[in-house]
Formats: structure tokens, sequence, C-alpha cells
């Protein structure tokens, strides 16, 4: 007993320390963070959280004053917001979106000072993200694209996959930023390979959420718990992160969005359109998997979670 109190001090000082080095981890880091929605609100905090000197905007005010209320520096436009930053985050919706944040008016290339480094941590087309790399890079920045998959529960958690496009040079110099938002970061290949590597992401998760709705619906038709045949799977070769959590999300029929249906079938289409377009390659599963959600998108639900895609199922 007297070992175990002995030794609960040195257990509260490890984790003190722990706690001190997340919490300084991003010392000296100028970070301006453009989008505050689903995802940026939980990955900007966490920068904040791990000791970056943090300016951030978003369109929506009321989010603006949040973070405002917790001491964070606001700016109300991009050009501002990076006016004395060193690394640019950009994590918003679409591709329309970052170049309106890039190309706008009061947008970043406004603001940018000679080597900041612009990272887009959206999902946006390919071909897009090697014009918005070349724009950058004639404002005398540098560029990174990275995506990220793990939902809002990732981005809380600190928990992301992050895939990087870039030069290895300036990934490398922002490696311990990654690091605070992900637990596995790879640098995959030059600018646009992150949203290469995005697209195939997008495609196997929308695929598989389909593959999981289509399945239990055919289960639930034929008289079968569906939160059983979830166990049973469990551990077999159907098992799956998609069917762990969007699984238990359809069995629950809990649809508050972590990833949006509307921003699924975005994402199957930016993948479908740069692989016919620049590849001529047909992706007949991702255009069908793209369908459904269109379905879902008309039934008046693309506000939904994208496991919501049940529901296509069940109307059926």
């Amino acid at each position: 007993m007297c070992r175990v109190l002995r030794g609960i001090p040195s257990l509260l000082t490890t984790a003190r320390q722990r706690e001190t080095t997340v919490m300084t981890a991003l010392a000296g880091e100028n970070i301006a963070f453009i989008g505050l929605g689903l995802m940026g609100r939980h990955m900007a905090l966490n920068l904040e959280k791990a000791g970056a000197k943090l300016t951030v905007t978003t369109r929506n005010p009321e989010t603006l004053n949040m973070f405002e209320d917790l001491g964070v520096e606001t700016a109300p436009t991009p050009a501002d917001a990076v006016a004395n930053a060193d690394i640019v985050i950009i994590c918003v919706a679409d591709t329309e979106a970052v170049e309106n944040v890039l190309m706008g008016e009061d947008g970043v290339l406004d603001g940018l000072e000679e080597d900041t480094i612009v990272i887009d941590m959206g999902t946006t087309a390919v071909d897009a993200t090697r014009r918005f790399a070349d724009a950058v890079e004639d404002a005398g920045g540098e560029w990174l694209d990275a995506p990220v998959s793990g939902g809002t529960l990732g981005a809380q958690n600190g928990s992301l996959s992050i895939m990087v496009g870039g030069e290895g040079d300036i990934f490398q110099r922002v490696d311990r930023i990654f690091k605070v938002l992900g637990n596995r970061v790879t640098h995959v290949g030059q600018a646009g390979a992150g949203q290469i590597a995005k697209a195939a992401n997008q495609m196997i998760v929308g695929i598989t959420i389909a593959a999981v709705a289509e399945s239990f619906s055919m289960a639930e038709e034929a008289g079968v718990d569906i939160a059983k045949l979830r166990d049973a799977l469990t551990g077999g070769f159907a098992d799956s992160t998609v069917l762990q959590q969007h699984g238990k999300r359809m069995i629950e029929r809990n649809f508050e969005p972590g990833g949006k249906a509307t921003t699924q079938r975005k994402d199957l289409y930016q993948a479908l359109e740069f692989s016919e377009s620049e590849l001529g390659l047909e992706l007949p599963m991702t255009r069908l998997s793209m369908e459904l959600y269109e379905e879902l998108i008309d039934m008046g639900e693309g506000h939904l979670d994208h496991s919501a895609l049940i529901r296509v199922y069940e109307e059926d």
C-alpha cells in the first residue's frame, strides 16, 4: 500500500509533464486558421491548446465571437488574418470556398507575406489544387494540400489521418503542426497528391457506407436484428471503421452530422471528375454510390450524416 502511495506523486509529475509538453508543442508558431466549421473549430482549438499563437477568421459571426470569448485573436477577413502569420491553414467546405478565401476580395493572397506556408486541409478538386499551389508560389508563398480523414471525433481528439501533397522540405517544416492534429501523417507526393489520396479515401468510405446500409437493409427485411448482425461481423473480414462507427449510427438512427451526405456526394463527384477527365478511367462503383447519395439529398436529407444513406433503402 505504501509503495503504491509513494508512486502516486511520480505518476502525477509525469502526467503534468505530458500536459506541459502538449501545451508547449507549438510554442513560437504563428498560425492563421481560416474556416471554423464542424472540423475546423476543433482543429483550431487543438492548435491553440498546443501553444500556437493563433489568429482565426470564419464567415459565421457567432463562431468568431465564441473564439473571442475563449481569448483567441480573431480577424474580420482572410487578408487580415494572414498579415503576420508564418503558416496559414484553410479548412473550408469545398473548392469554390477555397478559391474565394485565397483569391477573393480581402483574400489570403492580398495579405500573404514572403515564404508563408499555406496549407489547404479541406477536400478540394485536384486540378484546382494545382492551380492554387501555383498562385500561392507566384505570390512568394509555399503550398501544401493536406486533407484529413477521421470526422469530427478525430478532429476533436487530434487523431485525424492527414494526407499531404507538396515539397518534402516544406512538409518537414510543419510536421509538428500536423502531429498535433492527427496521429497518422503521410507525405504522399507533390502538390495535388494529398487530394488524390483523399479522393481514394472518400471513394472507399462512400462505397463502404453504401455496402453497410445495403447489407443492413437486407438483414432487417429478413427479420435479423442488425445490432446483432454488426456484432457478428466485428472481427471478421467485413469489419471496418465504417461498420463500427457508421453501422452504429444506422442502428441507433443517430444521423447528427459528422460528415454530411452533401459533402460525401461532392467528394465522390470530384473523384469521378478527376478520374474521367485526367485519367480516362471509369469508376462504376463510385458513380453508383454517388447516385445513392443524390437520392438521399433529393429526399431532403442531405444535411444529415452520410450514414443516413440507409434511409434510401427504407424508402424503397
